[in-house]
């Protein structure tokens, strides 16, 4: 990763919750609208790096089967851990990506405010490894801050743009605010395109409503 690991463990040690997930209610609604715009029910495995203090993958567990989620950070996985102990579905691991990419597939990845890190050569890389992991009409979805930070390699807008850009990913779901994009896209299969909510729930059929 472009950022050494010591610029994340210096805001871990100014302060124990670095971005205000626990009471900025921009924070709090955005990851209420990254739950809710999951198109599944409920997912197998789920993978989602960059995890912090875990609030957002508490919210992700109820609609997981097995959920990993990974921080580079110790000070952020203890808390994670602590968050998260009572949920013996939910794995919280120290991980320093995208070294230590995690084995086998997932049916669901979420990179919130994760990509926009590396530069686009490392970009590449993370996507390569993404896709790799993702299961065939599983689901990526990405969010990301789109204001400019002047540490950052990359916008995310510019970020968004290379998902977008992918032949393997098909987008499900789009929405943009001023301040954050979130893409919710399916790995392309062998079989069909993918289906939006309404046709997969069989409220759709060709033609019109059921």
């Amino acid at each position: 990763m472009t950022f050494a690991l010591s610029y994340f463990e210096e805001l871990y040690a100014a302060q124990p919750d670095p971005w205000g997930f626990e009471h900025r209610w921009y924070e709090r609604r955005k990851h209420a609208l990254t739950v809710a715009s999951l198109p599944r029910p409920s997912y197998s495995r789920a993978f989602e790096p960059a995890c912090a203090n875990g609030r957002l993958t508490s919210l992700l567990a109820p609609r997981c089967a097995q959920l990993l989620a990974v921080d580079a950070v110790a000070a952020a996985v203890a808390r994670a851990r602590a968050r998260l102990n009572s949920q013996s579905h939910v794995v919280v691991e120290q991980r320093s990506l995208p070294q230590e990419w995690p084995d086998g597939t997932f049916d669901l990845v979420v990179l919130s405010e994760f990509l926009y890190y590396f530069d686009a050569g490392e970009l590449a890389t993370v996507m390569s490894l993404v896709l790799t992991s993702l299961e065939p009409d599983g689901t990526l979805l990405a969010v990301h801050w789109r204001h400019p930070v002047a540490q950052y390699p990359l916008s995310g807008d510019q970020v968004h743009g290379a998902l977008g850009a992918d032949p393997a990913l098909a987008l499900l779901a789009h929405h943009e605010e001023e301040d954050f994009l979130l893409d919710v896209m399916v790995r392309r299969g062998a079989a069909s395109p993918p289906q939006s909510v309404a046709a997969a729930s069989g409220l759709v059929q060709v033609g019109g409503r059921s």
